[in-house]
């Protein structure tokens, strides 16, 4: 079996570089952590997890707490930590709260208990007294794309304030003019957030926003569902409903289909949170869309420079707006036939 040693001569390095690699210190070169990442797999070396704990007081294993595994956002957002953090030598275990703070905080307490490095949290409220004390007692912990306000931590998101300014200006240059927003919850950051960024884009364009236009919704299908067939039941139905999660989309769509109508001829939908099935549906959806996977990967990046002492650096990345056709947006011009090529001319043989 190889041991460290093996592992820093192939790499041409120092076993204290390897030390370091394998614990997740920042101050290796992307080159040497590369080296050795490559050597450690190559070797199939396995340092012994229980006796460098021991030496340690580290565990080597992360945890995260999502909001809500069955949204696929937070699916990949997962995936992508569990991939940067297998990259860095940590094993990451998982808690789904479900959009329920008491069972945000349930998880909290049982990764807390096993001991794990550091802590990954998309606070489902704004205000978890566990998670409070955890920060004061030293816990390292880093907040994704939701954060708790007035604590002390990293928070890795994105900033979607510009990409909502941009599908607003696109839906008043369609000729849109009643908008409504299905909202998530008040508690929480993001909830508020896009909120807020839809309101301060439709003044722009002098486009007020009704309190019937406003629908409550908790980042589920079900509460999208609800919201839309309540603007649809009033007198003067929003002509496009922007939908703050791609669930509460979702549910929308449902809401339009049960009705027998139809999008974008009888209202139009926009979506926060791209999702491969926005692309499926019919018509497929606009969007807005956030670097998931960058956020799960620098969020890693901060808890582990956190876990080593430093600092761990907040994130703030943009979204992007992806335009597709669910707002009444003109069919892509078809693409062209292809050129048929000449065939060769059959080879005529003479006869002897």
């Amino acid at each position: 079996m190889a041991s460290i040693k093996d592992v820093a001569a192939r790499a041409g390095v120092s076993v204290a570089t390897v030390s370091r690699v394998l614990n997740g210190h920042p101050s290796v070169s992307t080159d040497a952590r590369a080296r050795v990442l490559g050597a450690v797999e190559t070797l199939g070396y396995r340092p012994n997890a229980v006796a460098r704990s021991l030496r340690t007081d580290q565990t080597r294993t992360l945890g995260l707490v999502i909001s809500d595994v069955m949204n696929p956002y937070f699916t990949e957002l997962a995936r992508s930590v569990e991939e940067e953090a297998r990259a860095l030598g940590y094993s990451v275990i998982i808690g789904n709260a479900d959009e329920r703070p008491d069972l945000q905080d349930h998880h909290v307490r049982t990764l807390l208990d096993r001991r794990i490095d550091g802590l990954l949290v998309s606070p489902t409220d704004g205000g978890s007294p566990l998670m409070v004390d955890a920060v004061r007692a030293g816990t390292p912990m880093v907040f994704v794309d939701r954060w708790i306000k007035g604590l002390d931590v990293p928070v890795v998101r994105s900033d979607g304030r510009a990409a909502v300014r941009a599908l607003v200006a696109h839906l008043h240059g369609l000729g849109h003019r009643r908008l409504a927003i299905i909202a998530g919850p008040a508690a929480t950051t993001t909830g508020r957030e896009r909120v807020t960024a839809f309101q301060e884009a439709l003044a722009e364009y002098g486009l007020p926003l009704p309190a019937e236009y406003v629908g409550q919704g908790d980042f589920q299908a079900a509460s999208g569902r609800r919201a839309t067939e309540r603007f649809l039941d009033l007198a003067e139905p929003p002509e496009v409903v922007f939908a703050a999660d791609n669930l509460m989309a979702l549910g929308a769509l449902d809401a339009v289909r049960a009705r027998g109508l139809r999008v974008p001829e009888d209202l139009a939908l926009a979506a926060f949170d791209d999702i491969p099935w926005f692309v499926h549906t019919d018509p497929p959806v606009t969007a807005v869309a956030q670097p998931t996977g960058e956020l799960g990967r620098a969020a890693v990046r901060a808890l582990v420079d956190r876990i080593g002492g430093g600092p761990g650096e907040s994130v703030t990345l943009p979204a992007r707006l992806v335009v597709r056709r669910s707002c009444g947006e003109p069919a892509p011009p078809p693409a062209p036939a292809p050129t048929p090529t000449a065939s060769p001319s059959p080879v005529r043989r003479s006869t002897p």
